[in-house]
This record gives structure tokens, sequence and C-alpha cells, in this order.
């Protein structure tokens, strides 16, 4: 596993979300992009995260932050855990693992004694510029909004 590191150039990825809209790199220019990986939409730690992330949406759009969640997930089950939880970001289905893969959080893991390769739960944060400024890899699923926007 080879994560993005503080300073690196942010991959120009590209995806499609929840309803098969493309969302790329480019896209988001002049804005502080968070791209956030999580491992399995509807469970209780990606939930409580997007759920934190949600609420404090405001502070994000307020700080000119655009917020994408990435799983492997399908379109559909990426569609359903939008709706269920209202979030206002985009949820890329990245069922191929292409961005995954291109931000290095594909991995081997361990749950109850069992080793399995998974998507860790990673957070980076990429300025205007297109350059990593953060990554988070130690997510506080129920207050990570202020792991990312500190005291802004």
């Amino acid at each position: 596993m080879t994560t993005l590191k503080k300073g690196d150039k942010a991959p120009n990825f590209s995806g499609k979300d929840q309803n098969g809209t493309s969302h790329s790199l480019a896209d988001y220019q002049g804005k502080k992009l968070v791209v956030f990986f999580y491992p399995k939409a509807n469970t209780p730690g990606c939930t409580a995260e997007a759920c934190d992330l949600r609420d404090n949406f405001d502070h994000f759009q307020a700080n000119n932050y655009a917020l994408i969640g990435v799983s492997a997930d399908s379109q559909n089950a990426q569609l359903k855990f939008k709706e269920k939880f209202n979030f206002p970001f985009p949820l890329l289905a990245d069922e191929d693992k292409s961005v995954i893969q291109a931000f290095g959080v594909w991995g081997p893991k361990k749950f109850m004694g069992k080793d399995y390769d998974g998507i860790h739960r990673t957070t980076f944060v990429i300025n205007e510029n297109g350059i990593v400024d953060e990554v988070i890899s130690d997510v506080k699923t129920k207050a990570h909004a202020s792991q990312i926007l500190g005291n802004s």
C-alpha cells in the first residue's frame, strides 16, 4: 500500500457518483477538496463518519471546501446510502477500485483475527492547486469534521 503524503500532487482521478455523474480532480480546481475513503456504505463507522461530515457541511462550504466520499460499493448502494442519510455531497461508486488505488488506500487489513485486503479509512485534503495538504489515516468517525477543519 503506497499512500500519498502531504505535499504530493493529488492523482487526477475520475469516477462516477451514485447518479452516474462523473467527477474528476479538475472539476474542483480553485476549491479545497476533501476526499474521504470508507470501507462500506451503511455500516456503523462509515455512517457515523459521513453523518458527521453532513452535519458540518455548512462549515465546509463556508471555508471553500467540497467533499467527495469514495468506496467500492455499487452505484445503487451509494444511492441508497446517500438518500437514507440525506448527504449533500457525492459518493463515488469505485467498483473497479481505480480511484481507491490511485490514492493508495487499498491494502492488507485485519479484522477479528482474519487477514484480508480492503479499503483503509483515510481522508485526503487537497488544496486549490491539486496538492495534498493533509492525510488523515487515524479517522475519528464521530468527530471527523473537526479533524479536517481544525479551527476553521
